[in-house]
This record gives structure tokens, C-alpha cells and sequence, in this order.
């Protein structure tokens, strides 16, 4: 491993010591100052961001660039080898809807898509509808958000972000003249769906803290000031959406955090009708709504079901007590979500960690399921538009098999490969080997680990390990085909995804057990795991890169602390690091709704003492730590940039190595990093670039 160059001096941040008192604790802070106090106007414009922390980013990211100038030549090759992977002149298979097909396309070397569609009788031209490209110009990040289409297809609600901030603005568009009109809907969340009078549409506005509280009606032609206010939820803590059935029958309105749900109604034909409730939210119980026929379908976990069921209810009488089990509940088949149809509803179920879909005829009851033979692998819905369809499109994909797109009529049990993705460099899944492994954890749990690695690859403790975790708020990793990590695996890394509690991998249990008093589990998981493949020879100790995004950064800070001997380097990217300062901080966007992921330490000493046991920040130590790698977004409203920036500002201050520690932070953007697809490439690139100089498989400075 090789150490900072003498001439570049590591910048040194300030420190103003904050000590704060928390149920009798005291609460230590030297880097607070590092949190602008106009953070909210930094998300709308981070030109405001102060000067003095402003310099402090910028010589940390000067630091970066001296650090890493020695991999230039490396970064190059590995962003030639991501790219050369990636179908320059890539296009979506056609989503049909009415009359036309929807589809998207890259020209060569353009970094954002162009959004199309075409009669579906072939008789017209295909029609450019956006063009990414175009409207980026200018923008150091650009995003489209949502394109909601008016019932005639005449329209299109259209949201975009330019700053990464995740405030996005609706405009309409003309789909004939290609014209927007001259509504300009700012701060939403987003997200546009129409009235079946194709004059209105409902949208959700977020507040100054980056909340969707509020759900709109707007009405084409007026200002944003003129909207009516549909639906006001008072709980700081629950998100809000807006959305329609599939059925395009009726308009939801969304509330939910982790752990509790409810949903609103009105009918897409009566957009000025006060929205009716379905079941009031009761803490802990999850519901989500279908329309089918007569009838209703509920998701739910209601009656005790962990793992869900799916339930009917009558469309004038949808009250809990008139639940009917439809799917009963079967413990460890975990219901991951459902779709409807016409005559048929579709839904995805994990068992055992892997994934198979099931199609019941609605009418005669009788099921199926498509699921495959691979040891690992990933399997979903596929972009669908229409209700009245006999056709399923779903995705496949394994880590050494690209992603697949399928057509599948569930009557006649047709299905028709519609793409593969093509990798132009050249791609032979016979060179590489995915296996699923099964490491104890320290309680006796078995954690499932997805590997991939080249035939050649020795399997004796010699190859380094690439070990990717997350393990929150139930989300499951999956083991899907990934065309970046093979510029590891060439390279001789075995990689590995940890499918770690807080996932849902093998449950909601498995949630469960990886949040609130059992967040431990997480990190301990992630641990075992890599002590499981260290003594299955597949690496060895010290040989292993770690990685994380978010929450699974925090994961990366809680691991560098607690078994730090374990790894040669940590990756840790947007890191949710300071977790007991943000949870006591019910200002910030996500405090609040992620209180039932974490606990309220606020309110709760005993959550306190949980979250200040593991915070990363908060358990920073005068002790060796692996080289790291921080990289954190400036408007990023999910993991705000101090976050990255007062870690590696503490345990720069305290670490006893002389291991290289970095921060990055990206000045353009947000949680996401860059928004072009060839950017987040070169950011990609730089990443692997670090992981290969601190194993030494690279030879670079």
C-alpha cells in the first residue's frame, strides 16, 4: 500500500468544538460548522454556499486529484473498458400504449437519451418527443424525472431536475407542435399524473425541508399559485405520493413511511371529488392498493402476515374487516409486489433469496410461475403501459448473464426474447463463475453471498475480494448482471455481494432483524461474511475492498470501525455516517420518516444509546484504519455532503495510520453523481481506479 506523496499535505479541517446534552449524555461535535446554515438554499443553489466551507471541499478535492493523479492512465483504460460495454446506439424495446410505441435511444457519444414514439400500424414516422441532449445543455447535471402522458396522448406532463437537489420542476408539452406550454411547476417531487378529462393533473409539492406533504390539482392554462390543494399531511414523518391503478380508474394518493401505509382515492373521471380514505394508517401495518373488476387488491402484512398477502376487499366497502384472502400468507415466501391485468394479476415472490414470478387467471384461479435454473440471479417487471393486455414483460438477468427482456402471454405461455443486452467489447459467460454461498452469521444466521469471478481466478487466499453491502430499510441487493465489475474480475478480484440483514433478501424477518435495537446485525453480517470468504480461500485478510452507497455507507463507516484489520480499503459513496447528529436533527428532509428505520433519539434514550453505539462518526477511534475513500454529492438532499465531510475530518484527526484517506465531493450533483451516462462512467473509473492502486493490482503511483 502506498502512502500520500510528502508534497501534498492532507487538508486539515478546523475545529470548533460543539458539545451538546442528550439524555444526560454529552454529545461531542468539532466539525459542525462544516453544515451550512442555508443548506436550504444550497439545494437551489449551491453557488451559495459559503465561502469558508466551500474552500475546505475544494482543497479536499485538490487532494483527491493529487492523490489519485498516478492512476490518470489507469482511470483511462478502465473508463475505455466500461464504455466499450455499453451499446453506443442503444434503444429500449417499444412499450406499447394505444396507438403508439414508446421507446427511448442514444445516438453515439451522447450522454443522455431521446425519448420517442411511433404508430404502432407503421403508417407514421417515428415522433422525437424529448431529446435529453438538447435539453441538458447548458447544465452541469440534468435529469427528467417523470413523463406523464394526458389520457388523449396529446400531452405530456414532463419534470426535470438540473442541479441534482431532487426539486423538480413540470412543464407541459404539446406533443403535436413538440412545444412546451407555459406552466412552470416548481419544487415537486416529480411526479405528474392526469385526470381522465386530460385538463388536469395531480402532482405532490415539496416544502423548504424537502418534504411531499401537499398533493395539487392543477389545471392546465393557470398559474401554480391557482392550484387547489388536495390532500395536506401533517406528519413530518410520511412521504407522499401521487399515482393511478393501472386500471387509469382511479387517482392515489400515497402515505407511507417504512413501516405504516395508507392510501387516498379519487376516481381519474371526478377530479374535483375529495379524495376517499381506503384504511386508516395503524402503525406497523402496510397496505397497497390494485384496481381490478369490482373489486380491490391489497398487498398487505395486516392479520399477522410478515410476509404479505394479498387480500380483495369490495370497491364501495374497501374497510379491513371486508378483507378476503387471495394470496394467503405462507411464511418465508416473501410477496416482493404485484401487478393486474385485464383478466390476469402477476406477482413477484422471493423464496430462499431468488426470485420467481407467478400469473393467476383472475377468472378460473389457476396459477403458474416462470423462474430459472441459476444458481443466482434476478428476475422483474419489465416497463408495461397497458391494462387491457395479455402480454407480461419481465427482465432477466444473472452475474454472468446480460439482462434480457421478455415478452410472455400468460394465456398461451408464449415467450419471446424481445432483447439481450449487447456488450460490443465481447462477453463469453463461459469465462466466469457466479456462485451463491451461504456464510454463518455470528448468531447462527445463514447470510447469502452472490460471487463472480473469472475461471482463471485462483481460488487459494492469493485474490483480492470486492465486497459490496447496503442492508437497510428492507431494500434486497440483487444478483443481477453488473458490465462495470468485469474490469475487476479481469483483473483477478473475486466480487461479492453480501446480501446482509436489513435487506429483504430472505423476508421481511430478515428486515427486521437489521433495524432499530438489531441495526448491529447489519454490519456483524457484512463482518462474517468477509471472514466466512477469507477462510474459504476465496481472499484473505487485509486483501479486501469494500463498498457501499447511502446507507450502505453508513455500513462501510461501521465496519472500518469495528473489524478494520478485515479490509485493505473502504469505498464509501454518499455515506450516511453522521447518523445520530441527522436523527436528532428533525429539520433535514429524511429525519423524521426514517425515525422507524433508526429509532427517534430525540424522544428516546434508549434510541440514543442504539444509534450513538454504532454511529460511524460518533465511533471514530485513535486506531490503524484501511485507506478510504469518501465521495459525497453537494445537493444531495438524501445524504447531505457534510456528512462525508466531518467523517473524514475526524478521523483524519485521530487515525494512527498513514493509510490514504480521501474525500470527494462532487460539486454538480447529487445523491445520484453525475447524471450522463458516460460521466458516472469516469466516476466509476475513478473508483476502481482507487481499489486497484491500494491492492497493488495496478502499477500506478
Amino acid at each position: 500500500m502506498k502512502k500520500p506523496a510528502k508534497n501534498a499535505a492532507a487538508p486539515v479541517a478546523k475545529r470548533l468544538p460543539v458539545v451538546e446534552t442528550w439524555h444526560g449524555f454529552k454529545k461531542h461535535d468539532d466539525y459542525k460548522w462544516l453544515k451550512a446554515a442555508n443548506w436550504q438554499e444550497v439545494m437551489h443553489k449551491p453557488a451559495a454556499l459559503p465561502k469558508d466551507i466551500r474552500a475546505h471541499l475544494e482543497a479536499e478535492n485538490r487532494y483527491f486529484d493529487s492523490q489519485m493523479a498516478g492512476t490518470k492512465g489507469l482511470q483511462k483504460t478502465l473508463f475505455a473498458e466500461l464504455k466499450g460495454r455499453i451499446k453506443a446506439d442503444d434503444s429500449s424495446v417499444p412499450a406499447p400504449q394505444g396507438p403508439y410505441d414508446y421507446y427511448s435511444t442514444y445516438r453515439k457519444g451522447s450522454q443522455y437519451a431521446l425519448h420517442w414514439r411511433k404508430a404502432r400500424d407503421g403508417k407514421a414516422k417515428a415522433q422525437l418527443l424529448f431529446d435529453g441532449n438538447a435539453l441538458a445543455k447548458g447544465h452541469d447535471y440534468f435529469d427528467i424525472g417523470d413523463i406523464g402522458l394526458s389520457p388523449d396522448q396529446k400531452l405530456a406532463a414532463w419534470s426535470f431536475d438540473n442541479n441534482g437537489s431532487e426539486f423538480y420542476e413540470i412543464k407541459v408539452r404539446d406533443l403535436a407542435t413538440g412545444k412546451d406550454k407555459r406552466e412552470r411547476l416548481k419544487n415537486t417531487a416529480g411526479d405528474a399524473v392526469w385526470a381522465a378529462d386530460g385538463k388536469s393533473f395531480f402532482y405532490t409539492l415539496q416544502d423548504a425541508n424537502h418534504r411531499p406533504l401537499k398533493t395539487y390539482r392543477h389545471m392546465l392554462g393557470t398559474k401554480q399559485s391557482d392550484d387547489v390543494l388536495v390532500y395536506n399531511e401533517k406528519d413530518t414523518g410520511l412521504f407522499t405520493d401521487v399515482d393511478q391503478t393501472a386500471s387509469e380508474k382511479f387517482i392515489k394518493i400515497e402515505i407511507h413511511d417504512h413501516d405504516t401505509s395508507e392510501v387516498w382515492l379519487i376516481p381519474a373521471d371526478k377530479p374535483k371529488a375529495k379524495p376517499k380514505l381506503v384504511v386508516s394508517r395503524k402503525e406497523n401495518i402496510e397496505y397497497a392498493l390494485e384496481h381490478w373488476g369490482n373489486k380491490f387488491l391489497i398487498k398487505t402484512n395486516a392479520h399477522g402476515a410478515e410476509d404479505y398477502k394479498i387480500v380483495e376487499a369490495p370497491l364501495d366497502a374497501p374497510e379491513i374487516g371486508n378483507w378476503k384472502d387471495l394470496i394467503p400468507h405462507r411464511p418465508g415466501i416473501f410477496i416482493v409486489g404485484f401487478g393486474v391485468f385485464k383478466d390476469f394479476m402477476v406477482r413477484l415472490e422471493r423464496e430462499n433469496a431468488l426470485p420467481r414470478l407467478v400469473i393467476r387467471d383472475m377468472h378460473s384461479g389457476e396459477e403458474h410461475a416462470i423462474a430459472f435454473d441459476e444458481e443466482a440471479y434476478s428476475l422483474g417487471f419489465g416497463e408495461m403501459r397497458e391494462f387491457y393486455t395479455e402480454t407480461l414483460r419481465f427482465t432477466y438477468s444473472s452475474p454472468t448473464t446480460p439482462a434480457q427482456v421478455f415478452d410472455y402471454n400468460m394465456r398461451t405461455r408464449e415467450r419471446v426474447l424481445r432483447k439481450t443486452q449487447e456488450i460490443p467489447s465481447g462477453h463469453n459467460p463461459a469465462d466466469y463463475k457466479a456462485r451463491r454461498v451461504m456464510a454463518p452469521a455470528h448468531d447462527g444466521e445463514m447470510i447469502p453471498v452472490t460471487l463472480l469471478y473469472h475461471k482463471d481466478t485462483k481460488l487459494d487466499g492469493t485474490a483480492p475480494l470486492w465486497l459490496y453491502g447496503y442492508g437497510s430499510y428492507g431494500l434486497s441487493m440483487p444478483a443481477n448482471f453488473n458490465s462495470n465489475i468485469l474490469s475487476l474480475v479481469n483483473r483477478g478480484f473475486v466480487y461479492a455481494t453480501a446480501h446482509i440483514r436489513g435487506g429483504q433478501e430472505k423476508g421481511r424477518r430478515w428486515y427486521k432483524q437489521g433495524k432499530l435495537e438489531h441495526k448491529t446485525n447489519t454490519f456483524k453480517d457484512f463482518i462474517s461474511a468477509a471472514r466466512h470468504l477469507i477462510s474459504h480461500k476465496f481472499t484473505s485478510a487485509g486483501q479486501i475492498v469494500a463498498q457501499g452507497g447511502s446507507a450502505g455507507g453508513m455500513l462501510m463507516g461501521a465496519v472500518a470501525n469495528m473489524a478494520p484489520e478485515l479490509f485493505a480499503a473502504i469505498v464509501a459513496e454518499v455515506p450516511f455516517v453522521d447518523v445520530l447528529t441527522t436523527m436528532l436533527d428533525d429539520t433535514l428532509p429524511l429525519t423524521p420518516p426514517e425515525w422507524p428505520e433508526w429509532g427517534n433519539p430525540i424522544v428516546s434514550k434508549e434510541a440514543y444509546q442504539t444509534i450513538a453505539a454504532y454511529s460511524p462518526y460518533d465511533n471514530v477511534a485513535a486506531k490503524a484504519y484501511p485507506a478510504i475513500l469518501a465521495v459525497g454529492g453537494l445537493t444531495d438532499p438524501r445524504v447531505t455532503y457534510w456528512e462525508p465531510a466531518k467523517w473524514v475530518a475526524r478521523l483524519r484527526a485521530v487515525k494512527t495510520d498513514s493509510n490514504l484517506l480521501m474525500l470527494k465531493t462532487i460539486m454538480t450533483a447529487g445523491h445520484g453523481g453525475a447524471s450522463g451516462r458516460f460521466e458516472r462512467l469516469k466516476e466509476v473509473a475513478e473508483v476502481y481506479a482507487f481499489g486497484l492502486k491500494i491492492t497493488g493490482k495496478a502499477d500506478v503511483d
